[in-house]
């Protein structure tokens, strides 16, 4: 399987200024590229091909004097900007054919100087780990990295980014193979909520630590100092760095808090099972900020993808199950019922129900039906089960709400 790891980076000064140059050029290359598909698509005319673009846009541009500082980069930082773009025209146009799951991936834009994230691609042809723990990057020279773990394996590529308030991370991806954990009996339903962070089937409660809410006191004073400050003023832009430095960090605690309950979680159950909700709806109602300060699509798509490193059974049930109305101990439905009742009693069996309990009671349930039903693709139904190669990318970013239950076994990724 394929994953992902990251490293915070130290650039002197002259590092920084041959990084920002590397970054404004493939941003030129992306931009250019982009400029003449979208022009040749508004006069009818075939789709550019990559190669055409190459030539054009890379090759001839450097002997032209507008576009000469482009040799001043590596090249291979300048091709994986145009594979990159070829990439997102392929998401767009499998998204338009119904050939990608998830929400619908819009057309490629242009970049900004201003964006808050920068970033460049490498090959191994470009980039090496130095044996003093330094990494080469070519025309950047060895950069200082705080190695707060150990490569599996040699990185296939390497991504150099720098985010809003000037810090530096070094992405590298590796093939490895998947550490398989030891089987266990136990299986879980998740029912993920405001209150309570996450409570569990066997009546275990994460409580939600909020870190946003914990931090708005801090952020209202640093935005009130921001909007004091002249447009275009130094003062203004050390304003700015500092309410994403506090953003920043605020981001940081969730992930790491999310990484350490998620991994926790797949090492003490051989199963797991989630509702698939519907969070970037609910990111437009008077929940919205609570709701993405919890991070639900972060912290579901890390227990995918660590349910297929650790060999570990994932699904997720679809969002129309009405995991709240149905009694978990005798499988009455009851009907809905408003958010502010957190316990109720079934009209059937009279069995008294805590409301987030019961509805990870009938998570596991459903999510258990969901695995019978694949039952050939389980790890013991076959002798090829479990053994595909398929590479699975760790994720990064919050991950999607797909319109279907999907399940995820070890070595089979469900999306």
């Amino acid at each position: 399987m394929r994953l992902r790891y990251n490293y915070r980076a130290y650039p002197d000064a002259t590092q920084r200024r041959a990084l920002a140059q590397a970054f404004g050029c493939a941003r030129t290359v992306w931009n250019d590229c982009l400029r003449d598909r979208k022009e040749a698509h508004a006069a009818g005319l075939p789709y550019v091909k990559s190669a055409e673009l190459s030539l054009l846009r890379i090759t001839q541009a450097k002997r032209t004097e507008e576009r000469a500082w482009l040799a001043d980069v590596s090249a291979v930082v300048l091709q994986q900007s145009l594979r990159d773009l070829d990439t997102a025209y392929k998401n767009f146009f499998d998204s338009l054919k119904a050939k990608r799951q998830g929400r619908n991936v819009g057309p490629p834009r242009f970049k900004s100087k201003k964006d808050t994230r920068q970033s460049i691609r490498l090959n191994t042809n470009a980039f090496s780990l130095r044996d003093n723990g330094t990494v080469y990057v070519a025309n950047v020279g060895n950069l200082k990295v705080k190695w707060s773990r150990r490569l599996p394996s040699a990185p296939t590529s390497l991504t150099v980014t720098k985010d809003s308030c000037g810090r530096y991370f070094l992405s590298f991806v590796v093939d490895t193979e998947p550490d398989t954990l030891p089987e266990l009996e136990a299986e879980s339903g998740i029912d993920l909520g405001l209150s309570a962070f996450a409570v569990l089937s066997d009546g275990q409660k994460i409580d939600s630590p909020r870190f946003l809410r914990r931090a708005e006191k801090k952020l209202k004073r640093l935005q009130r100092e921001l909007s004091r400050k002249a447009r275009g003023s130094k003062n203004r832009a050390k304003a700015r760095f500092k309410v994403a430095r506090q953003h920043a960090r605020v981001a940081d605690r969730r992930r790491d808090w999310h990484h350490k309950e998620s991994t926790q979680i797949i090492r003490d159950n051989q199963a797991v099972f989630v509702e698939d909700l519907a969070v970037s709806g609910l990111g437009r109602t008077r929940l919205a900020k609570s709701v993405h300060d919890a991070g639900w699509s972060a912290f579901v798509g890390m227990l995918e993808y660590k349910a297929v490193k650790h060999g570990r059974t994932f699904a997720k049930v679809d969002r129309a199950f009405p995991s709240s109305q149905v009694c978990s101990a005798c499988g009455f439905r009851d009907g809905p019922k408003p958010l502010h009742v957190r316990e109720w009693t079934c009209g059937e069996c009279g069995t008294v129900h805590d409301r987030d309990h019961n509805a990870a009671c009938n998570v596991l349930f459903e999510g258990r039906r969901i695995v019978a039903a694949g039952r050939a693709e389980t790890p013991n139904a076959s002798q090829s089960a479990g053994k595909t190669t398929t590479k699975v990318p760790a994720q990064r970013v919050a991950a999607g709400s797909p319109r279907k239950s999907q399940m995820t076994q070890a070595g089979t990724p469900g999306r």
